[in-house]
């Protein structure tokens, strides 16, 4: 495969955004809302830092960011030692 940017991107999302989702739960479960003000809302609300939706919402996209960064390293790497 000469460029899996694609499949990186698709399968780095989704277990890092899973695994983030996990990380809220567990923030949950231990936390409560803790010192959030909200719980979050509908549409722009849901990203707002402020409240614990909007925290869990990027967390998930920062999980699957930095899971698809690892898997697109290693699998050029991988590339590179094949090739």
């Amino acid at each position: 495969m000469k460029n899996p940017i694609i499949l990186c991107f698709v399968a780095g999302m989704l277990t890092g955004m899973g695994n983030g989702s996990v990380f809220g739960a567990a923030l949950m479960c231990f936390l409560g809302r803790g010192k959030f003000d909200d719980w979050g809302g509908w549409f722009g609300d849901a990203y707002n830092m402020t409240t614990f939706t909007g925290f869990i919402d990027w967390s998930m996209i920062i999980f699957g960011i930095i899971f698809f960064l690892i898997l697109f390293l290693a699998m050029k790497k991988h590339a590179q030692l094949e090739g």
